[in-house]
């Protein structure tokens, strides 16, 4: 039975909490835009000067919203008696124990992905739903946008085979459209336009996107008592990995990533994020108000959306639905990059989907944080040009003023430096102080020692990684401006090495523009280097960090030794297991 009532009383939107929120992030950013032109002026405030602190501006909102995020989040993780609950209500009203009655269709959006891999991701989720007996509720519809006949023909066969084993047991329907129009928000329109009418959710994963049966009943269970809830994002979390890259990128992440959301759940209440997959939706709000438009040649980007979710997560809002996020780890998972060249062009497919945003600001009736969430999400990129400026000028700067004091005060421009570094980090510092306080947290990472270690060598990566991302942005938005843009294929996910001549090509300016910085400070004021480092120390390692990287060797005893150990290594959900993960077994093996 389709239900559409939503005579319920939702929660109080939390404007007091977003008055406080950026109250807080007003202050902060002044502040700290204060006492850099402070800093500055030790032989007065010229344009060059200004220059400086403009630049500055541009990369503070992204640093100090994070860190405002990460204290909230630290304060309700350690003193909430349930922090899920204080920051999404609906969580705290469902048992787990409600029988489910709705019908949910489970998408799985694929292009050109080896069927058997998307298979072995899905199958353990599904035959979950069979065992909790639930399983006739839900529809499974593998949607494709492969365009090679010859692949599709794999697909179509796999699939099949797939339908005939689970036949009885649930429903699976495979379909692959000839033309990928709209990309994947096109692939999942035309769902909705075939089949939408049949369904009250749609759980969204990708071809690389692995939940446990539990989690998938929970977001729906969550669904069925608020109606007024449109969309629910679960909290996606990097799979265990034998990739050195991807296995440091993740544990960063997982350090940074709760505190974060929890944060910014609190006061963002109703108008949560959605990511575009890992999620459930109403889907008949979702056809009706969710359409996306397709971009005039006078946009920056023209055609169909790429960077699909956001917007459609601000037009729920806007039709009066609450998109919401679900902070709860351990149960919604997805893959990572294997090497930093696969991570640049993921990045780049997103920077390039979320410069269409510009066309949404001024879109009539959005709720002002939906405005909010359009611009942080392009600030994620625009502030990258801001730290190169910062890098390049700074280092220009102070070249020509010879020595250190003429050019700052060093007691305010110190402070300036340590003030960025606290916020640069403070999501992560959340996460490391609830480990290493709670016995439990810390045995789940392998123990203090291993957890620490993992701390440290992030830590390294992250100040390497960070102006790499930042130089590899700045180049694409001078290139977008120049009308080129990227293609959005399938993804490499398998492990592979890197050639040192690839990583040569691909990363060449970053290693010119940070040798060149260092080279200028040793020249003229060596004393800057080692503030400089933190910006054009990754840059000029980026050929070597992206090969060593990339070894296979390194990731395998990264694994043997506990470095980067994540929880699930040690105690993965039972669909997790059922992949028989590298990662997993190989810890499983050290620890036998």
């Amino acid at each position: 039975m389709l239900e559409r009532s939503t005579e319920v009383v939702t929660d109080a939107p939390p404007t007091g909490r977003r008055i406080l929120f950026f109250t807080l992030v007003g202050v902060s950013m002044a502040g700290a835009i204060w006492l850099l032109a402070y800093a500055l002026s030790a032989g007065g405030f010229g344009p060059g000067d200004l220059l400086l602190v403009m630049l500055f501006t541009v990369t503070l909102p992204w640093m100090v919203i994070g860190f405002w995020n990460a204290t909230i989040g630290f304060i309700i993780m350690r003193f909430a008696q349930d922090p899920v609950a204080a920051v999404t209500p609906s969580a705290g009203r469902v048992s787990g124990r409600e029988p489910i009655v709705s019908s949910t269709a489970i998408l799985v959006c694929i292009r050109s992905e080896p069927p058997e891999r998307v298979i072995r991701h899905i199958a353990p989720m599904i035959d979950g739903l069979i065992a909790r007996g639930v399983a006739q509720q839900f529809h499974l519809y593998v949607l494709s946008d492969t365009s090679d006949l010859a692949h599709a023909a794999i697909e179509s066969r796999h699939f099949s085979e797939l339908a005939n084993t689970w036949r009885g047991r649930i429903a699976l329907t495979y379909r692959r459209r000839d033309v990928n129009t709209g990309f994947k928000a096109g692939n999942i329109r035309d769902f909705c336009d075939r089949w939408g009418d049949r369904h009250d959710f749609a759980l969204t994963l990708d071809a690389d996107s692995l939940m446990t049966a539990d989690a998938v009943l929970r977001l729906v269970r969550i669904m069925q008592a608020n109606p007024p809830l449109g969309i629910l994002q679960s909290l996606v979390i990097g799979m265990p990995s034998t990739s050195a890259f991807a296995r440091v990128f993740q544990f960063g992440m997982r350090l940074g990533m709760r505190s974060y959301t929890i944060g910014s759940a609190w006061w963002q209440g109703d108008c949560g994020p959605y990511w575009g997959h890992n999620a459930i939706i109403r889907i008949a709000p979702f056809m009706m108000h969710c359409q996306l438009p397709v971009l005039p040649r006078s946009a920056l980007i023209d055609g169909h959306i790429l960077s699909h979710d956001q917007v459609e997560a601000v037009l729920m809002r806007r039709a009066g639905y609450e998109v919401r996020v679900l902070p709860e780890e351990g149960e919604s998972f997805e893959q990572n990059p294997p090497t930093l060249i696969e991570f640049i062009r993921r990045d780049l497919r997103w920077c390039q989907g979320n410069m269409q945003y510009w066309h949404f600001l001024v879109m009539p009736g959005l709720k002002w944080v939906s405005r909010y969430q359009l611009a942080f999400a392009l600030l994620m990129f625009l502030g990258s040009p801001g730290w190169i400026g910062l890098l390049v000028f700074g280092s220009i700067a102070a070249a020509f003023a010879g020595a250190g004091q003429s050019f700052i005060h060093p007691v305010s421009g110190f402070l300036v430096f340590c003030l960025v570094l606290v916020m640069w980090f403070a999501p992560k510092i959340a996460t490391v102080i609830d480990v290493l306080t709670r016995s439990s947290l810390r045995r789940s990472f392998g123990g203090g020692f291993r957890f620490v270690a993992g701390v440290v060598t992030e830590t390294i990566f992250f100040v390497m990684l960070a102006p790499i991302m930042w130089f590899s942005h700045t180049i694409f938005l001078a290139r977008l401006l120049a009308g080129r843009s990227v293609g959005w294929g399938p993804q490499a996910r398998d492990d592979h090495h890197v050639p040192w001549s690839l990583a040569a090509r691909q990363l060449w300016p970053h290693t010119l523009l940070g040798v060149s910085a260092l080279g200028l400070l040793a020249l003229t004021v060596p004393a800057a280097i080692p503030y400089a480092l933190f910006v054009a120390g990754g840059l000029a390692l980026a050929i070597p960090l992206a090969v060593v990287t990339a070894s296979p060797a390194l990731g395998r005893a990264m694994v043997r030794i506990g470095l980067g150990r994540l929880p699930e290594e040690i105690a993965p959900p039972r669909e997790m297991a059922a992949l028989a993960l590298p990662a997993v077994e190989l810890a499983a093996g050290q620890r036998g």
